[in-house]
C-alpha cells in the first residue's frame, strides 16, 4: 500500500545557510516517468560532478486481491533472455537498478542522463571527472550465454563535452574497459587473440599487439573455449602507455600505436622461465609515472619459488632480483612515505608471518611469531616428483611426508587432486575443519603419506585424462618401498568428486574413495541449473572445466562414456560421498543418483548430507563433523582402525540429532 518513495536531490557546503533542492523527478533530462530513489547513491566526482543513479518508478503491488487468492508461480519462456532461476537470484540487485547521470552543483535542475534501458552499464574515467563515459551491453547476447561463455556486448563512448554518443562496436569481442584518463577504451579479443584499444579522441581501433613476436593469450588453456589473456598491469600517466603480460614478461606499448611496442623486463622472464607481475603498494595511485621504481612479484616457473624484482623505467641495469627463494610471499604493503615494505612468507612447513624490509629485501625482520605450537606437532616436508603418464607425457606432483619420516616403514598413502597443484609446492595449509577435502597437514601428522598428481586435459575425455594421470602417478609412487601400496586411497571435492567417481569405475587398485559432490551422471546434468547463480550448466560441458567440448544432442556418447553412473556395476571400491542439499553448484541429485546406483548393487557407499548447507561446507560444527568422519572412514581401511557405529550400522532418522555414530561399534569389531 506504501509506494515507492521518491527523493530529491540536495545539496549543501559549510557556506549555505540550508541544503538547497538540486534535482529532482521534475528536473529537465531526467526520463519520463522517472525518480531519484533511494538506491540513487550520489557521489561526488574529483572534479565538479554529482554522479548519481536514476531509474523508471516501479509499477506498485496490486493490493485489491488478498494474497491466498492468487497464485505464485514461475513460467519458463524459451525467449527470455536468462531462465527463470537466473532471473530470480538477479532479481534483487535488479529492483536495486539505477541508471547513471549527472548532476552539476551550479546547473540546478537539470539531470544529464547517460546510462539507461538499453546502455546499462556505465564508466566514468579520470575518477568520474573525464571527458568520455563507456557504456556497455550484454543484453542482446543472454541468450546465447546459457551455452557460451565469450563476452560480447554493445560498446559506446558518451562525450561529455559535446554530449554526443559514439559507437564503437555491435558487438566488442570482449569485455570493453576505459584507460584511468579515459583516452582509450580497450578489451581482450579471445577470438583473435589479441588486445585492441579504441581512441576516443581520434575514433579508431588500434591492434595493440599484432606486431609483438610472442603470445598474449594463456597458452596453458586446456578447456574447448576461446583462451583468456595473461592481463593488464597498469596504464602510464596521462594514458601514454599501457603495461600488458605476456607468460613470463611485461610489455610497455603506445596505445597509438605510434611507438615501437619495449619488452621492458628484457625478456628474462622468458630466459629464465620467471613469471613477472607488478605489485601496486599504493591503493590511491591510478596510474604509472616515469620516477617510478616497480616492484614486481616473481614466480620460479621451474623450481617453483617465489619473490620479489624491482624494475626501474629508465636508465641502466632496469631489473634487479631482490629476493627469491623456497617460499611463498603474500600481503605486500608499502609504507605511505617510506621505503618500507611489510609482507607475509610462508612454505608448506613455515607458518605465514609478517615481516618488514627497509632496503628491498637486502635484509628482512620477522615481527611476528603467530604458530608457536607448530613445533609441538609432527608437521611434514614437501617435494616436488616427477613421473611419466600412461600417454608417455611427462607429468609433476607433490609429495607430503611426515616430519619423522622413515624410509624403513611402510606408509599408507592418501592421493588429492583438482586441476594442477605443483605451483603450490610452497604453500602453508592451516590445520582445519575440512570444508569438503582432506587436510593434507592433519593427515600427513597421522602417519599417511599424501600425494597430489596434476592432470593435463584434452577435450571430450575428461574421466580418462584424470585416470591417465592419477593412476599413472599412484603406480609410480607405489614402486616406493616406503609405501603401503595395499592401503592407498583418493578423495576429491566438485571436479575433483566427479573424477573419483569416474576412476573407481575404470580401477581396483584403492582400497577407499571419498567424492564431495560428485557430478555422476552428465547426460542429466547437462540440462541441470547451478542454483546459486540460477544459471544453466551447458556452458560448462560445451566450454569450461567438463571439458565434453559439444553439445549433448551432438555427441550424446561422449556424456556417457564420461558419467560414472553408467558403469557403476564396476565398482569395487568403498566410496564415501559427501553431497549436500542446498549446493548451489552441482545439483544434489547428482549425489543422489550414484549413490542409488551403487546400493542397489549392494556396494559399500555412504553419502553424508549435510541440511541446508552449500557446495563447501559453511558452518564450523558441521566441518568439525565431516573432518571426524573422513578421519574414521579412510582409518579404517587404510591403518585397519576398528569402524564406526555410522559405518556399520548407519544413522536412522529417528535417532537424528540425538547421536552422531562415532562411536565404535563393538558388535562389528573384528568384522
Amino acid at each position: 500500500k506504501t509506494e515507492q518513495k521518491i527523493f530529491d536531490v540536495r545539496y549543501f557546503k559549510n557556506t549555505m545557510d540550508s541544503a538547497v533542492v538540486l534535482a529532482s523527478k521534475t528536473s529537465e533530462g531526467l526520463p519520463e516517468n522517472w525518480i531519484f530513489n533511494e538506491n540513487s547513491r550520489p557521489s561526488f566526482s574529483k572534479g565538479e560532478r554529482i554522479l548519481i543513479g536514476a531509474a523508471p518508478k516501479q509499477m506498485p503491488k496490486d493490493t485489491t486481491i488478498v494474497d491466498f487468492e492468487t497464485a505464485t508461480l514461475d513460467i519458463w519462456h524459451w525467449k527470455d533472455p536468462v531462465v527463470q532461476p537466473q532471473q530470480l537470484t538477479r532479481l534483487k540487485n535488479e529492483l536495486r537498478r539505477t541508471y547513471s547521470g549527472v548532476i552539476y552543483p551550479g546547473r540546478p535542475h537539470e539531470f544529464i542522463s547517460i546510462a539507461n534501458e538499453q546502455m546499462p552499464n556505465a564508466s566514468f574515467s579520470d575518477e568520474g571527472n573525464g571527458r568520455f563515459v563507456l557504456l556497455t551491453s550484454g543484453l542482446p547476447y543472454e541468450i546465447e550465454s546459457q551455452w557460451d561463455i565469450s563476452q560480447k556486448m554493445d560498446t559506446w563512448i558518451y562525450d561529455m563535452q559535446s554530449r554526443q554518443l559514439i559507437e564503437i562496436a555491435e558487438p566488442v569481442p570482449g569485455r570493453p574497459q576505459i584507460s584511468p584518463s579515459g583516452n582509450f577504451t580497450y578489451w581482450w579479443n579471445a577470438s583473435e587473440k589479441q588486445w585492441y584499444a579504441f581512441d576516443n579522441i581520434n575514433r579508431r581501433i588500434i591492434n595493440l599487439t599484432a606486431e609483438i613476436p610472442v603470445n598474449f593469450w594463456n597458452e596453458k588453456n586446456d578447456t574447448p573455449s576461446k583462451p583468456d589473456a595473461y592481463g593488464i598491469a597498469a596504464w602510464g600517466q596521462d594514458d601514454r602507455f599501457v603495461l600488458l603480460y605476456d607468460a613470463f614478461d611485461i610489455w610497455k606499448i603506445d596505445p597509438t600505436g605510434k611507438q615501437k611496442p619495449e619488452n621492458i623486463t628484457k625478456n628474462a622472464g622468458r630466459a629464465d622461465s620467471i613469471t613477472f607481475r607488478y605489485i601496486n603498494t599504493d591503493p590511491d595511485k591510478r596510474f604509472i609515472e616515469p620516477k617510478d621504481l616497480l616492484l614486481l612479484s616473481a614466480f620460479d616457473n621451474k623450481s617453483k619459488e617465489g619473490g620479489f624484482y624491482t624494475l626501474k623505467q629508465q636508465g641502466k641495469n632496469p631489473l634487479v632480483k631482490r629476493e627469491l627463494d623456497k617460499y611463498g610471499y603474500s600481503s605486500v604493503k608499502k609504507a605511505k612515505n617510506a621505503e618500507v615494505f611489510a609482507f607475509q612468507k610462508s612454505n608448506f612447513s613455515t607458518s605465514p608471518d609478517l615481516y618488514i624490509t627497509r632496503n628491498l629485501w637486502k635484509s628482512a625482520q620477522k615481527i611476528t611469531g603467530i604458530n608457536p605450537q607448530m613445533k609441538d606437532y609432527n608437521w611434514g616436508t614437501a617435494e616436488m616428483i616427477e613421473w611419466t603418464a600412461f600417454d608417455g607425457k611427462p607429468s609433476q606432483g607433490i609429495l607430503y611426508k611426515p616430519e619423522n619420516f622413515d624410509p624403513n616403514k611402510k606408509y599408507p598413502a592418501m592421493i588429492y587432486f583438482y586441476e594442477q597443484h605443483s605451483d603450490d609446492l610452497y604453500r602453508y595449509f592451516s590445520p582445519a575443519p575440512s570444508r569438503s577435502v582432506i587436510n593434507i597437514p592433519f593427515f600427513v601428522s597421522r602417519g599417511y603419506i599424501v600425494f597430489t598428481p596434476d592432470i593435463h586435459y584434452g577435450v571430450g575425455q575428461p574421466g580418462s585424462d584424470a585416470y591417465n594421470y592419477v593412476v599413472s602417478g599412484a603406480e609410480a609412487l607405489a614402486k616406493n618401498r616406503w609405501i603401503d601400496s595395499e592401503n592407498m586411497a583418493i578423495q576429491g571435492q566438485s571436479w575433483g568428486g566427479y573424477q573419483v567417481a569416474y576412476i573407481i569405475t575404470r580401477t581396483n587398485m584403492f582400497k577407499a574413495a571419498g567424492a564431495g559432490a560428485p557430478v555422476s551422471n552428465m547426460t542429466s546434468a547437462y540440462g541441470g541449473i547451478r542454483w546459486e547463480t540460477g544459471r544453466s550448466r551447458q556452458y560448462q560441458y560445451e566450454q569450461t572445466q567438463s571439458r565434453i567440448g559439444a553439445t549433448m544432442s551432438d555427441s550424446l556418447q561422449l556424456y556417457i562414456d564420461n558419467s560414472p553412473v553408467f558403469f557403476a556395476n564396476k565398482v569395487n571400491t568403498p566410496l564415501l560421498i559427501m553431497h549436500n542439499d542446498d549446493d548451489g553448484a552441482v545439483p544434489w541429485y547428482q549425489g543422489i543418483e550414484y549413490f542409488m546406483s551403487l546400493r542397489r548393487l549392494g556396494k559399500p557407499v555412504w553419502m553424508l548430507q549435510y541440511n541446508k548447507e552449500a557446495h563447501n561446507l559453511k558452518l564450523r560444527r558441521n566441518a568439525k563433523d565431516l573432518s571426524i568422519r573422513l578421519q574414521q572412514f579412510f582409518d579404517h581401511y587404510l591403518k585397519g582402525a576398528p569402524a564406526p557405529v555410522w559405518m556399520t550400522r548407519g544413522l536412522p532418522a529417528v535417532e537424528k540429532g540425538k547421536s552422531w555414530g562415532y562411536e565404535i561399534d563393538d558388535g562389528a569389531a573384528g568384522k
